[in-house]
């Protein structure tokens, strides 16, 4: 199957690999499938890419590469919801907001895109815990310059 696509203009995907959203992703209901493809060579970039609008990706990575002692628990519902059977089935990512300079680009921790990868059901799940906002900056803190005026 053919694809337009945000970062990759025209790509061939398999059926298989499409993530279904049943209810789609917080902001954008109607958008129940996704694919994820590869922003960079190394693989710590991916783009989350709709399958209906083109226009519509989110660059994504894997947050534990970024921060090492990010943690939560999937409230039962949704292990459910996912039909998860074991930890090794679960795919996470974080959505990044990409600023300019890159270095300024921050990963939203509270709400995480959970992938079951043996079925590709998958969903946005917002965490309930203080620590985590959504954004963290992915490269450690950027000193903030203030302006005299």
């Amino acid at each position: 199957m053919k694809l337009n696509t945000r970062y990759h203009n025209e790509v061939e995907i398999k059926e298989e690999e499409i993530l279904h959203f049943e209810k789609g992703i917080p902001g954008f209901p109607e958008e129940v499938k996704f694919v994820i493809l590869p922003l960079n060579e190394d693989g710590s970039f991916s783009v989350m890419q709709s399958v209906e609008t083109a226009e519509l990706a989110f660059v994504i990575t894997s947050p534990f590469a970024f921060f090492h002692d990010y943690d939560f628990k999937l409230e039962d519902s949704i292990v459910e919801e996912l039909e998860l059977k074991s930890e090794n089935d679960v795919t996470v990512y974080s959505i990044l907001t990409v600023e300019d300079p890159f270095e300024k680009t921050t990963a939203n921790l509270q709400a995480p895109v959970i992938i079951n990868k043996t079925n590709n059901k998958a969903k946005q799940v917002i965490l309930i815990d203080e620590k985590y906002k959504t954004k963290h900056n992915l490269f450690g803190k950027t000193e903030l310059h203030k302006v005299k005026g």
